[in-house]
């Protein structure tokens, strides 16, 4: 929130400040110099008129000597957007988060690169077998001692083992904060995370040692949890041994989340909600809810289209208490995506992302957000879905449409793709091949989500021969990104670093609130004065976290 800066007092016989530029007490009138002030957010800033027209200063004296003041604006570092208490609760610099891309795209070297910049990241779990998430979270504990970061608890309906062994992992690491996506309703394993956290302070308060990022698109999924954790949910818990009777009795006077992202259009799973229809929406909800104890210190964050500046300083304004990007983040430097995708990332438009089936949530017809642009992936799923909607079993299929699917889309047999279904699900998640031995369109499903999962892995491996076949979770936010740093720093992949792309989002916010501010004070300065461009000469990391890694 900018805190305006009353205006400095007008002198008396003013004369115009006619000094150079660069000069030290001089007014900045050409768009640069106006852009340098407004840029320095540490000090406030200053638009008044003299005799020779609009001049800006950071400088109060300045101000005063100049002539009259129009409107001036406070300090804005970007550590001040957002909710305090955010980043006292996690332990942050600032209220920003770099939300989970599944299949770990979201890298252990993409949270321990923003945790030590003072940033929330999640590790993105979702669709990664248990072993390789233990050790994932294994290493960033052991990269980032003592720093916040978090972990996706995805929900999988239709493989609970995966939620169990997240949380399994969760707890053993003692991780402090999940991101739960994709629910549809409470399960046992986000109320196990929850519970299991909680104790009583030396002050007798409830003190929720693990947290939950609940990311929703629905009031109906964000009212879940904004209320404390369903008794009916909690007593098995008790009587299983996994959380205490004194944990089930703090359970119901905290909600179960302490912080809930509103997830606009974007990539991914998505019902491609408007972000400022969503945000007021939840924030409305919030406020009806405030009666309930657990509900008055949820704190609403925003996500989905956030790739520029002056996305995220919307975000803020229409009252977000923090901020979460995705699609920009899977082009850094240091999320696990192959050179090929990361370039077809770069070249992104806001128009080229598109609907597809998802591997997770096939059989109920969910559809995740994909790029459409230098891959056919969407029209390949999209063509699965349809058979399994028209048909019951693999056998029933036209001998002409399956030779069709093992030449062009499975690119072998459909009894061999069953077989690897079979031996990657003996270790997984058997339950899924028992079932499917009793219903041939269970089977047909598991046997098209063969091609809906190694999509993604073919992407992040980049294999060569199935560039046709990458399935690169994008939403718009990726092409106005591109849009944003053409022609800068930020522009070649090498520069995108997650910290850097996050340290520049928060300051340009900064510097767009301000500029917003002194607009609607009635201020009209040249565009190039008030938009930002990322810095020519961008802060690196200390060190490039993967070359630390065992």
């Amino acid at each position: 929130m900018v805190t305006p800066v009353a205006p400095a007092p007008r002198a008396a016989a003013a004369r115009p400040a006619t000094a150079h530029p660069g000069a030290a007490g001089a007014l900045a009138r050409r768009p640069a110099d106006i852009h340098r002030v407004l840029a320095d957010l540490e000090r406030p800033c200053y638009v008044v008129q003299d005799a020779a027209g609009l001049g800006v200063t950071g400088d109060e004296r300045v101000a005063a000597a100049a002539g009259r003041v129009l409107a001036a604006v406070g300090p804005l570092p970007p550590e001040r957007l957002g909710a305090p208490a955010f980043r006292r609760d996690h332990q942050v610099a600032q209220a920003y988060m770099a939300g989970s891309m599944a299949n770990g795209i979201a890298s252990a070297d993409l949270v321990v690169a923003l945790a030590r910049a003072g940033f929330l990241a999640s590790f993105g779990a979702a669709g990664v077998v248990a072993a390789r998430v233990d050790d994932a979270l294994a290493d960033i504990r052991r990269r980032a001692p003592g720093l916040a970061f978090g972990c996706n608890l995805i929900h999988s309906p239709t493989e609970a083992a995966m939620e169990r062994d997240v949380v399994d992992a969760c707890l053993r690491h003692q991780v402090r904060c999940v991101e739960a996506s994709a629910f549809l309703d409470l399960t046992p394993q986000v109320v196990r995370y929850r519970v299991a956290g909680l104790r009583r302070g030396p002050d007798g308060r409830v003190v929720a040692d693990n947290r939950v990022v609940a990311k929703v698109s629905r009031t109906e999924v964000a009212e879940l949890f904004l209320r404390p954790a369903p008794a009916a949910l909690v007593r098995p818990l008790v009587e299983q041994g996994l959380v205490s009777a004194e944990q089930a009795e703090l359970a119901a006077t905290v909600a179960m989340a302490d912080d809930i992202t509103g997830e606009a259009d974007s990539g991914g799973h998505t019902d491609r909600r408007p972000l400022p229809v969503l945000l007021p929406e939840l924030l409305a909800l919030r406020a009806s809810l405030r009666r309930d104890s657990g509900a008055r210190t949820v704190r609403i964050g925003a996500a989905g289209g956030l790739g520029t500046p002056r996305a995220v300083a919307a975000a803020f304004t229409l009252g977000a208490d923090y901020v979460v990007t995705g699609s920009v983040n899977q082009a850094s430097v240091e999320a696990a995506q192959s050179p090929a995708t990361k370039t077809l990332l770069a070249q992104a438009g806001v128009t080229d992302c598109v609907q597809a089936p998802s591997a997770d949530m096939f059989e109920i017809g969910a559809d995740v957000q994909v790029l459409g642009r230098g891959t056919m992936f969407a029209s390949k799923a999209r063509r699965l879905y349809d058979l399994y909607r028209r048909f019951d079993g693999l056998d029933e299929i036209p001998a002409d449409e399956r030779a069709g699917l093992e030449q062009r889309i499975f690119r072998r047999s459909l009894d061999e793709v069953w077989a690897d279904t079979v031996t990657f699900f003996s270790t997984r998640d058997p339950e899924q091949i028992e079932r499917a031995r009793e219903s041939p369109k269970r089977r047909m499903a598991l046997v098209f989500r063969w091609y809906l999962g190694l999509s993604s892995g073919w992407s992040i491996t980049g294999v060569p021969d199935r560039v046709a076949d990458y399935q690169i979770w994008c939403g718009p936010a990726m092409g106005a990104f591109n849009t944003w740093v053409r022609a800068s720093a930020l522009e070649p992949l090498a520069n995108r670093h997650a910290a850097v792309i996050a340290a520049e989002l928060m300051r340009g916010a900064a510097f767009t609130s301000r500029a917003a501010a002194l607009a609607q004070a009635g201020v009209r300065l040249p565009a190039l004065a008030t938009t930002y461009v990322p810095r020519p000469h961008l802060p690196r990391p200390d060190s490039d976290p993967g070359e630390q890694a065992p």
